[in-house]
Order: structure tokens, then sequence, then C-alpha cells
């Protein structure tokens, strides 16, 4: 089958970056079917160049299948919302996505072990070997919907007995493979998500075949897949919530561009505010006056009616005490003296005169 992405067949590790090669691929997708009904959506965490979901989607049929992508790299990134429906560029940790309803995983994470929590350790589970393909099956697995199909990709030596563990007692149906391409060692995990938890003889088989995968003892992938295949699932339900917590700016741009919305029209509904100017339908009291001073209303140039004097004008409004004195007879014959302070807010703007030929101009006046 002629891929519609042909390209050398090479991986190359970078930034702990390796792409799934055309040959492996390739002898992936003949393990794989179509649903019968539904919208199949198939996802990768770690989409790279998009390249490899790319391809399954049209094995599958691009009418029928939605596939979304999350990618770090900006560059990789932004190559992938060319070729898939919905990519994020962004950290699969710092993603919101829908729980249990892709109805395909294809999971081929960064290689490499866990340093520290700088590296978003915080979600690893387990006590054994700290691995960066520990922590995104962790999150990566809950995405898939029951009877919805995984493809793990990684390193053999990674799937200790712990990794091992957790495989066999998620996924039924398990084919464990070396992949063709042996250059990063890397081996080919296709399961079933199953209902529940797995254990008994079946789970223990799983982590025995797993167990000797991690040694390099397993039959290579073959070319073409004469088993039963692995149908993915369709989902009728509404899309997935599928969103970054941070987005950046050309994203948003790029959202807002696939997706109509209100802000194009902000000036339209908001922004005229403030440009249409209207006198007042009475004459403004000193509240009025301290409130338009104190909200920076009353500033600028401001010119007479007839336009012969101007003025640069800068309002501004102070809090001062109106005293009162009244004075009280007492029943000894004793008078007392009341003296009671408000609060007011005094106006005030002071402006500078530019009128040409005026016998203040350039002088600062205040009016009151």
């Amino acid at each position: 089958m002629a891929l519609m992405f042909q390209r050398v067949a090479k991986n190359f590790a970078a930034n702990g970056y390796y792409p799934t090669d055309a040959d492996t691929t390739e002898r992936i997708l003949s393990l794989l079917r179509p649903c019968a009904e539904g919208t199949m959506r198939i996802i990768d965490p770690c989409a790279g160049e998009g390249v490899a979901l790319a391809e399954c989607k049209h094995h599958l049929g691009s009418a029928k299948a939605d596939a979304f992508g999350v990618e770090l790299d900006k560059e990789r990134a932004w190559h992938a919302k060319g070729l898939l429906d919905r990519v994020i560029h962004g950290d699969f940790q710092e993603t919101a996505i829908s729980t249990r309803r892709f109805g395909l995983l294809w999971l081929n994470p960064p290689y490499g072990d866990l340093v520290g929590d700088q590296a978003a350790t915080g979600d690893h589970e387990g006590k054994g070997r700290r691995r960066l393909e520990k922590l995104f099956y962790q999150r990566a697995h809950r995405l898939l919907q029951p009877g919805g199909v995984m493809v793990l990709i990684v390193p053999h030596y990674t799937l200790d007995k712990e990794f091992a563990a957790l495989i066999a007692g998620h996924f039924e149906r398990v084919g464990c493979f070396m992949a063709p391409e042996r250059r990063f060692k890397q081996a080919v995990v296709v399961g079933i998500r199953a209902q529940g938890w797995q254990s008994g003889e079946t789970a223990k088989a799983v982590r025995e075949r797993l167990e000797r995968l991690c040694a390099g003892e397993a039959d290579t992938l073959p070319g073409q897949w004469d088993g039963i295949p692995y149908a993915i699932p369709g989902d009728k339900g509404q899309m997935p919530e599928f969103v970054a917590k941070r987005l950046d700016h050309a994203q948003l741009a790029e959202e807002i561009r696939r997706h109509p919305c209100l802000w194009p029209q902000f000036a339209l509904h908001l922004g005229r505010v403030g440009k249409t100017r209207r006198s007042p339908l009475r004459g403004l009291s000193r509240w009025h006056l301290a409130l338009s001073l104190a909200a920076g209303q009353v500033s600028g140039v401001v010119r007479s009616n007839d336009g012969r004097r101007v003025y640069v004008v800068k309002g501004d409004t102070f809090k001062g005490k109106d005293v009162k004195t009244t004075y009280e007879q007492t029943e000894s014959g004793h008078s007392i003296q009341i003296r009671t302070a408000t609060d007011v807010f005094l106006p005030v703007i002071r402006a500078l005169d530019f009128t040409p030929g005026s016998e203040t101009f350039g002088q600062a006046l205040v009016i009151r």
C-alpha cells in the first residue's frame, strides 16, 4: 500500500524526538480497520509533524475520522496543524481533553528518564524506574473509550515489570512486536482498552509477553497482518473537549479565524461608546462635575464656542471639609458652640491659556 505522505524511512533523535518511520507506520496500519458506525476520533498526544496520524486518518477514511494532536515543539506543531483536524501547540500535561472519548490512541512519547518535578513528574505513579514513556502513558490511556485501540511505540527496554503490569491491567488482546527499524530499539504494543481492570491468568500471560519484549525476545511486526484486525470504534457523542490551558497569541488568532465569533465585531458593538459626545440633558451639579473630574473626563484641548479662546485643561477632585458653626443655649444659661464638619468634594480645573494675543497667554489658570 502506498502512503499518501511517502518519505525516507528514518528516525532521528533531536530533543527526545523519535518520529515513527514509514515502514513501521505502514505495518501498523495493516492491523487496523475502520468501524461501521459513528465518527472515529483518533488522537496523538505527541504528534510531532502529524504525519503518522495523518496516514492513519487516510487509512481509516478521511471522511469518517477526526484527528487530534498535541505537540510541544512550535515548528512541528504548526506543520501538524496543516495535516490534522485539531492540533494544540503546547505541553500535553497542560491540556484539558475529554477522557474515554477516543477510538484510537497513537502514542509515541518522548524517550528518557525523569530527573525532577521541573519536568512535570507530579503525575508519575508507581515506584519503578521513572521514565517519560510511563508518564505519558499514565495520562494518555485515559483518553481511550472502552474498546478503543492503543498503538504504543517505545524502546523495548522500558517495558519493565511495572510498565508491563499497567498495560496488562488496562488492555486485552495485547500484541507485542519489535519494530522493523532497529536503530532505536523500538517496540510496538497494540491492545484494546478493557472495560475494567484486568487480572487473572490472561493478564499474567500479557505481562509475561511484555517482559519478554522488554528483553528483546519478540517477533518483528509483520509486513502484512493476517490475523483478526483491530477495529477502531466510533463515537456518536458531541465533539470532545480539547483545549489548552495556556494559549499563545498565534493559536488564539487561528482559533478566531477558524471559528467566527463576536471578537472581530468588537468595535462595532462596544467601541462606539466615548466616540459620540452628547450634551447633558441639564446643567451639571457640583457633584456631577466632581465625578466627571475624578473620572478624567474633563481634560484635553477646549475651545470657546466662537473659537477665539483655546485652553489645555486638566480637571481633578479634592476632598475637603465644609464646616458649619451653630450656638445653643443650655438650661443653666450658658452658651455652647457646635461645629459640624462634613466631607465634600472640591472640583478644580487647571488650564493653560494658548489663546494667541491673550493677556494670560502661557499662564496657568485655576477654574473653581
